[in-house]
Protein backbone atom coordinates (compact mmCIF):
# COMPACT_ATOMS: atom_id res chain seq x y z
CA UNK A 1 0.00 0.00 0.00
CA UNK A 2 1.46 3.09 -0.80
CA UNK A 3 1.80 5.93 2.31
CA UNK A 4 0.34 9.06 1.31
CA UNK A 5 2.92 11.86 1.92
CA UNK A 6 2.09 15.77 2.22
CA UNK A 7 4.97 18.93 1.12
CA UNK A 8 6.27 20.75 4.36
CA UNK A 9 5.27 24.51 3.23
CA UNK A 10 6.40 25.69 6.71
CA UNK A 11 8.00 29.13 6.14
CA UNK A 12 7.56 29.26 2.49
CA UNK A 13 4.05 31.35 2.62
CA UNK A 14 5.12 34.86 2.53
CA UNK A 15 2.89 37.48 1.05
CA UNK A 16 5.37 40.45 1.41
CA UNK A 17 5.35 40.67 -2.14
CA UNK A 18 1.83 40.99 -3.03
CA UNK A 19 0.40 44.08 -4.17
CA UNK A 20 -1.19 46.08 -1.33
CA UNK A 21 0.11 43.92 1.41
CA UNK A 22 2.23 47.12 2.96
CA UNK A 23 -1.21 49.23 2.75
CA UNK A 24 -2.33 48.39 6.12
CA UNK A 25 0.63 49.90 7.87
CA UNK A 26 0.00 53.04 6.27
CA UNK A 27 -4.04 53.11 6.77
CA UNK A 28 -3.74 52.36 11.07
CA UNK A 29 -0.94 55.38 10.43
CA UNK A 30 -2.97 57.61 8.84
CA UNK A 31 -6.10 57.34 11.08
CA UNK A 32 -4.00 58.04 14.67
CA UNK A 33 -2.94 61.40 13.12
CA UNK A 34 -6.18 62.64 11.85
CA UNK A 35 -7.40 61.48 15.84
CA UNK A 36 -4.55 63.29 17.14
CA UNK A 37 -5.64 66.21 15.22
CA UNK A 38 -9.28 66.01 15.88
CA UNK A 39 -9.06 65.59 19.77
CA UNK A 40 -5.83 68.95 19.54
CA UNK A 41 -8.45 71.12 17.36
CA UNK A 42 -10.77 71.78 20.12
CA UNK A 43 -7.77 73.38 22.02
CA UNK A 44 -6.77 75.15 19.15
CA UNK A 45 -9.68 76.55 17.41
CA UNK A 46 -12.88 77.19 19.87
CA UNK A 47 -16.17 75.38 18.63
CA UNK A 48 -19.26 77.77 17.36
CA UNK A 49 -20.81 77.14 20.84
CA UNK A 50 -17.55 78.04 22.78
CA UNK A 51 -17.48 81.44 21.05
CA UNK A 52 -21.17 82.12 21.65
CA UNK A 53 -20.68 81.31 25.08
CA UNK A 54 -17.86 83.66 25.44
CA UNK A 55 -19.87 86.57 23.74
CA UNK A 56 -22.84 86.00 25.89
CA UNK A 57 -20.32 86.06 28.92
CA UNK A 58 -18.94 89.81 27.95
CA UNK A 59 -21.92 90.78 26.68
CA UNK A 60 -23.87 89.48 29.39
CA UNK A 61 -26.39 92.72 31.41
CA UNK A 62 -28.58 91.62 34.41
CA UNK A 63 -31.59 93.50 35.20
CA UNK A 64 -31.81 95.33 38.31
CA UNK A 65 -35.09 97.42 40.01
CA UNK A 66 -33.98 100.47 41.18
CA UNK A 67 -35.40 103.34 42.74
CA UNK A 68 -35.27 107.36 42.32
CA UNK A 69 -34.23 108.56 45.73
CA UNK A 70 -33.55 112.63 46.58
CA UNK A 71 -32.22 113.12 49.95
CA UNK A 72 -34.22 115.64 52.29
CA UNK A 73 -33.85 116.95 55.94
CA UNK A 74 -34.04 114.40 58.48
CA UNK A 75 -34.10 115.30 62.59
CA UNK A 76 -31.13 113.77 63.81
CA UNK A 77 -32.02 111.70 67.25
CA UNK A 78 -30.17 109.98 69.88
CA UNK A 79 -32.36 106.79 70.83
CA UNK A 80 -31.37 104.93 74.63
CA UNK A 81 -32.97 102.29 76.55
CA UNK A 82 -32.48 103.61 80.59
CA UNK A 83 -33.17 103.30 83.99
CA UNK A 84 -34.72 105.85 86.47
CA UNK A 85 -32.90 106.78 89.67
CA UNK A 86 -33.67 108.68 92.54
CA UNK A 87 -32.32 112.05 92.36
CA UNK A 88 -30.93 111.25 95.57
CA UNK A 89 -31.06 109.09 98.72
CA UNK A 90 -30.39 108.76 102.28
CA UNK A 91 -30.33 106.28 105.70
CA UNK A 92 -31.57 108.31 108.73
CA UNK A 93 -29.63 106.62 111.70
CA UNK A 94 -30.46 106.97 115.47
CA UNK A 95 -27.78 108.99 116.92
CA UNK A 96 -28.34 108.19 120.68
CA UNK A 97 -29.50 104.96 122.19
CA UNK A 98 -32.63 104.70 124.16
CA UNK A 99 -36.84 103.67 123.57
CA UNK A 100 -38.44 104.74 120.87
CA UNK A 101 -40.91 107.45 122.44
CA UNK A 102 -42.95 108.45 119.39
CA UNK A 103 -43.40 107.97 115.44
CA UNK A 104 -44.66 110.73 113.72
CA UNK A 105 -45.07 109.26 110.21
CA UNK A 106 -45.64 106.16 108.38
CA UNK A 107 -43.69 104.49 105.17
CA UNK A 108 -44.31 106.00 101.94
CA UNK A 109 -45.61 109.50 103.08
CA UNK A 110 -43.84 112.44 102.19
CA UNK A 111 -42.10 114.28 104.29
CA UNK A 112 -40.33 118.03 104.06
CA UNK A 113 -36.39 118.97 104.91
CA UNK A 114 -36.05 118.22 108.94
CA UNK A 115 -39.46 117.12 109.60
CA UNK A 116 -39.63 114.84 112.28
CA UNK A 117 -40.02 110.98 111.91
CA UNK A 118 -40.19 109.77 115.13
CA UNK A 119 -38.29 110.62 119.10
CA UNK A 120 -36.38 108.42 121.35
CA UNK A 121 -37.21 108.88 124.74
CA UNK A 122 -35.12 111.56 126.26
CA UNK A 123 -35.66 112.20 130.08
CA UNK A 124 -32.14 110.57 130.84
CA UNK A 125 -30.83 113.10 128.60
CA UNK A 126 -32.56 115.58 129.86
CA UNK A 127 -31.11 115.03 133.75
CA UNK A 128 -28.17 115.30 132.78
CA UNK A 129 -28.43 118.72 130.57
CA UNK A 130 -30.72 119.95 134.18
CA UNK A 131 -27.21 118.37 136.27
CA UNK A 132 -24.95 120.41 133.74
CA UNK A 133 -27.16 123.88 134.08
CA UNK A 134 -26.54 123.89 137.78
CA UNK A 135 -23.11 122.76 137.25
CA UNK A 136 -22.65 126.12 135.29
CA UNK A 137 -24.50 127.92 138.09
CA UNK A 138 -22.19 127.06 140.78
CA UNK A 139 -18.74 127.61 138.45
CA UNK A 140 -19.97 131.20 137.44
CA UNK A 141 -20.50 132.11 141.50
CA UNK A 142 -17.34 130.42 142.22
CA UNK A 143 -15.80 132.92 139.19
CA UNK A 144 -16.79 135.57 140.05
CA UNK A 145 -15.53 135.18 144.13
CA UNK A 146 -12.37 134.34 142.34
CA UNK A 147 -11.88 137.28 140.86
CA UNK A 148 -13.84 139.43 143.67
CA UNK A 149 -11.05 137.87 145.86
CA UNK A 150 -8.08 138.55 143.53
CA UNK A 151 -8.87 142.07 143.22
CA UNK A 152 -8.73 142.41 147.06
CA UNK A 153 -5.43 141.31 147.01
CA UNK A 154 -6.62 137.93 148.84
CA UNK A 155 -7.25 135.25 145.76
CA UNK A 156 -4.62 133.91 143.77
CA UNK A 157 -4.31 133.97 139.37
CA UNK A 158 -4.30 130.15 139.84
CA UNK A 159 -7.47 130.21 141.96
CA UNK A 160 -9.78 132.03 138.89
CA UNK A 161 -7.51 129.95 136.28
CA UNK A 162 -9.49 126.93 138.00
CA UNK A 163 -12.81 128.44 137.90
CA UNK A 164 -12.59 129.35 134.76
CA UNK A 165 -11.99 125.95 133.47
CA UNK A 166 -14.78 124.76 136.04
CA UNK A 167 -17.06 126.77 133.95
CA UNK A 168 -15.85 125.81 130.30
CA UNK A 169 -16.58 122.08 131.35
CA UNK A 170 -19.99 123.30 132.52
CA UNK A 171 -21.03 125.06 129.11
CA UNK A 172 -19.82 122.56 127.30
CA UNK A 173 -21.53 119.59 129.22
CA UNK A 174 -24.40 121.88 128.65
CA UNK A 175 -24.10 122.14 124.74
CA UNK A 176 -23.17 118.47 124.37
CA UNK A 177 -26.21 117.33 126.80
CA UNK A 178 -28.50 119.94 124.19
CA UNK A 179 -27.04 117.87 121.25
CA UNK A 180 -27.98 114.71 122.40
CA UNK A 181 -31.08 116.03 123.17
CA UNK A 182 -31.96 117.43 119.67
CA UNK A 183 -30.67 113.76 118.37
CA UNK A 184 -33.13 112.24 120.29
CA UNK A 185 -35.67 113.79 117.56
CA UNK A 186 -34.96 112.14 113.82
CA UNK A 187 -35.54 114.08 111.21
CA UNK A 188 -35.71 113.72 107.38
CA UNK A 189 -32.17 114.79 106.14
CA UNK A 190 -34.40 116.72 102.68
CA UNK A 191 -37.70 116.41 101.07
CA UNK A 192 -39.10 113.09 99.89
CA UNK A 193 -40.64 110.18 100.03
CA UNK A 194 -40.08 107.40 103.19
CA UNK A 195 -38.94 104.57 101.14
CA UNK A 196 -37.91 102.83 104.09
CA UNK A 197 -39.45 102.81 107.90
CA UNK A 198 -38.37 100.50 110.63
CA UNK A 199 -39.78 102.70 113.32
CA UNK A 200 -42.20 101.36 115.54
CA UNK A 201 -43.03 103.08 119.61
CA UNK A 202 -41.37 100.91 122.04
CA UNK A 203 -38.58 99.15 120.44
CA UNK A 204 -35.05 99.83 121.87
CA UNK A 205 -32.28 101.56 119.05
CA UNK A 206 -28.72 101.65 119.67
CA UNK A 207 -26.94 104.59 118.19
CA UNK A 208 -25.82 103.91 114.18
CA UNK A 209 -29.07 102.01 113.99
CA UNK A 210 -30.93 102.65 110.32
CA UNK A 211 -34.74 103.24 111.14
CA UNK A 212 -35.74 104.66 107.59
CA UNK A 213 -34.47 105.50 104.16
CA UNK A 214 -35.40 108.74 102.25
CA UNK A 215 -35.99 109.51 98.62
CA UNK A 216 -35.65 112.67 96.62
CA UNK A 217 -37.72 111.47 93.38
CA UNK A 218 -38.21 115.07 92.05
CA UNK A 219 -36.36 115.67 90.00
CA UNK A 220 -36.28 111.97 88.63
CA UNK A 221 -32.78 111.06 87.49
CA UNK A 222 -33.22 108.84 84.08
CA UNK A 223 -29.44 106.58 83.59
CA UNK A 224 -28.78 106.16 79.90
CA UNK A 225 -25.39 105.02 78.20
CA UNK A 226 -24.46 106.29 75.36
CA UNK A 227 -21.65 104.52 72.76
CA UNK A 228 -18.85 107.07 71.81
CA UNK A 229 -19.58 107.76 68.02
CA UNK A 230 -22.98 109.69 69.86
CA UNK A 231 -21.13 111.49 72.63
CA UNK A 232 -20.36 114.61 70.24
CA UNK A 233 -24.06 115.32 69.75
CA UNK A 234 -24.85 115.72 73.19
CA UNK A 235 -24.63 119.00 75.32
CA UNK A 236 -25.59 119.54 78.88
CA UNK A 237 -28.91 121.57 78.70
CA UNK A 238 -30.56 119.56 75.53
CA UNK A 239 -33.97 118.91 76.42
CA UNK A 240 -35.08 114.98 75.87
CA UNK A 241 -38.41 112.61 75.26
CA UNK A 242 -38.65 110.46 78.14
CA UNK A 243 -40.92 107.20 77.82
CA UNK A 244 -41.33 105.30 80.40
CA UNK A 245 -42.69 101.26 80.50
CA UNK A 246 -45.83 102.69 81.95
CA UNK A 247 -47.09 104.65 79.40
CA UNK A 248 -46.23 107.93 80.38
CA UNK A 249 -44.17 110.46 78.38
CA UNK A 250 -41.98 113.19 80.07
CA UNK A 251 -40.38 116.02 79.23
CA UNK A 252 -36.52 116.14 80.27
CA UNK A 253 -32.76 118.08 80.35
CA UNK A 254 -29.73 116.58 80.01
CA UNK A 255 -28.25 117.17 83.11
CA UNK A 256 -25.02 115.01 83.09
CA UNK A 257 -22.77 113.53 80.75
CA UNK A 258 -20.06 111.59 81.85
CA UNK A 259 -16.34 112.14 80.88
CA UNK A 260 -15.01 108.22 81.61
CA UNK A 261 -16.20 105.43 79.57
CA UNK A 262 -16.86 102.48 81.06
CA UNK A 263 -14.64 99.94 80.77
CA UNK A 264 -16.52 96.77 79.67
CA UNK A 265 -18.91 98.04 77.32
CA UNK A 266 -16.87 101.69 76.35
CA UNK A 267 -19.74 103.47 76.90
CA UNK A 268 -20.42 106.63 78.78
CA UNK A 269 -22.79 107.93 81.53
CA UNK A 270 -25.44 110.20 80.67
CA UNK A 271 -28.59 111.46 83.10
CA UNK A 272 -31.45 112.84 81.97
CA UNK A 273 -33.51 114.98 84.77
CA UNK A 274 -37.31 114.98 84.19
CA UNK A 275 -39.09 117.19 86.51
CA UNK A 276 -41.17 114.62 89.22
CA UNK A 277 -43.71 117.30 91.62
CA UNK A 278 -45.14 114.81 94.32
CA UNK A 279 -42.58 112.07 93.32
CA UNK A 280 -45.35 110.85 91.12
CA UNK A 281 -43.25 108.59 88.88
CA UNK A 282 -41.03 105.89 91.07
CA UNK A 283 -37.84 105.07 90.92
CA UNK A 284 -36.67 101.87 89.19
CA UNK A 285 -38.93 102.43 85.99
CA UNK A 286 -37.47 101.11 82.62
CA UNK A 287 -37.93 104.19 79.68
CA UNK A 288 -36.68 105.34 76.79
CA UNK A 289 -34.67 108.29 75.61
CA UNK A 290 -34.96 110.46 72.53
CA UNK A 291 -32.75 113.49 72.65
CA UNK A 292 -32.78 115.50 68.97
CA UNK A 293 -29.35 116.42 68.36
CA UNK A 294 -29.41 118.68 65.05
CA UNK A 295 -30.74 117.97 61.53
CA UNK A 296 -29.33 116.17 58.38
CA UNK A 297 -29.87 115.48 54.73
CA UNK A 298 -30.35 111.90 54.08
CA UNK A 299 -31.93 109.30 52.21
CA UNK A 300 -34.91 106.75 53.37
CA UNK A 301 -34.20 102.91 52.29
CA UNK A 302 -35.05 99.88 53.15
CA UNK A 303 -32.53 98.16 55.49
CA UNK A 304 -32.42 94.78 53.35
CA UNK A 305 -31.07 96.75 50.77
CA UNK A 306 -27.39 97.68 52.53
CA UNK A 307 -24.69 95.41 51.54
CA UNK A 308 -21.09 95.15 53.04
CA UNK A 309 -17.56 95.13 51.22
CA UNK A 310 -14.62 92.78 51.41
CA UNK A 311 -13.61 95.89 54.52
CA UNK A 312 -17.08 95.31 56.22
CA UNK A 313 -17.41 98.69 55.66
CA UNK A 314 -21.63 99.49 55.29
CA UNK A 315 -22.58 100.63 52.00
CA UNK A 316 -25.48 100.51 49.18
CA UNK A 317 -25.39 100.01 45.51
CA UNK A 318 -26.48 102.45 42.92
CA UNK A 319 -26.32 103.02 38.99
CA UNK A 320 -24.29 105.37 37.38
CA UNK A 321 -25.36 107.42 34.75
CA UNK A 322 -24.17 105.23 32.11
CA UNK A 323 -26.16 102.54 33.82
CA UNK A 324 -23.07 100.21 35.73
CA UNK A 325 -23.01 99.52 39.32
CA UNK A 326 -20.92 101.43 41.91
CA UNK A 327 -21.34 100.94 45.47
CA UNK A 328 -20.92 103.73 48.01
CA UNK A 329 -20.36 103.92 51.70
CA UNK A 330 -23.48 105.38 53.96
CA UNK A 331 -23.52 106.05 57.39
CA UNK A 332 -27.00 105.05 59.18
CA UNK A 333 -28.50 108.72 61.12
CA UNK A 334 -31.34 107.36 62.35
CA UNK A 335 -33.62 104.16 62.22
CA UNK A 336 -37.02 103.72 62.45
CA UNK A 337 -40.02 101.01 62.62
CA UNK A 338 -40.71 101.08 59.04
CA UNK A 339 -36.96 101.80 57.66
CA UNK A 340 -33.77 103.34 58.06
CA UNK A 341 -32.25 107.18 56.75
CA UNK A 342 -28.64 107.46 55.99
CA UNK A 343 -26.06 109.74 54.76
CA UNK A 344 -23.01 109.47 52.28
CA UNK A 345 -25.22 109.43 48.99
CA UNK A 346 -25.63 112.69 46.68
CA UNK A 347 -28.32 114.28 46.61
CA UNK A 348 -30.10 112.62 44.04
CA UNK A 349 -29.02 108.78 43.64
CA UNK A 350 -30.58 105.72 41.65
CA UNK A 351 -30.58 103.23 44.15
CA UNK A 352 -30.75 99.18 43.41
CA UNK A 353 -33.33 97.75 45.44
CA UNK A 354 -33.71 94.02 43.49
CA UNK A 355 -31.38 92.49 42.16
CA UNK A 356 -28.27 93.75 44.02
CA UNK A 357 -27.15 90.38 45.28
CA UNK A 358 -26.13 89.53 41.42
CA UNK A 359 -23.76 92.20 40.39
CA UNK A 360 -20.56 93.89 41.38
CA UNK A 361 -18.83 97.25 40.86
CA UNK A 362 -18.63 98.45 37.08
CA UNK A 363 -21.07 95.43 35.67
CA UNK A 364 -22.93 96.80 33.18
CA UNK A 365 -26.91 96.43 34.03
CA UNK A 366 -30.45 97.00 32.59
CA UNK A 367 -32.19 99.50 35.56
CA UNK A 368 -35.84 99.56 36.02
CA UNK A 369 -37.59 101.91 37.66
CA UNK A 370 -40.13 100.35 40.35
CA UNK A 371 -43.63 102.11 40.94
CA UNK A 372 -43.35 105.35 43.30
CA UNK A 373 -44.74 104.99 46.20
CA UNK A 374 -46.01 107.53 48.94
CA UNK A 375 -42.91 109.70 50.03
CA UNK A 376 -42.32 108.40 53.73
CA UNK A 377 -42.94 110.33 56.38
CA UNK A 378 -40.12 111.06 59.44
CA UNK A 379 -41.68 109.38 62.14
CA UNK A 380 -40.16 110.49 65.98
Amino acid sequence: MAKDTAADLTGQLTFDTDKGAGWSKWIAVLLALILIGWMGSGYIYPTEAEEIAEEDQTTRVVTVEVMNSAAREVPLVLTAEGQATPDRSAAVQAKVTGQIESVSVARGDLVEAGQEIGRIDGQTIQAQLTQAEATLTQATEDLDRAETLLERGIGTESQVTQARAAKAGAEASITAAREQLENTIMRAPFAGRLNEMTLDEGEFLNDGDVVAEVLDNDPLTVVIQVPQVALGRLEKGMEADVAFITGETRKGTVGFIGSNADSQTRTFRVEIAVPNPESEMPAGLSARVAVPTGMARGHFISPAILSLNPSGELGIKTVEPDNTVDWKPVEIVRAQTDGIWVTGLEETAQIITVGQGFVSTGDAVDPRLREEAPAEEVTE
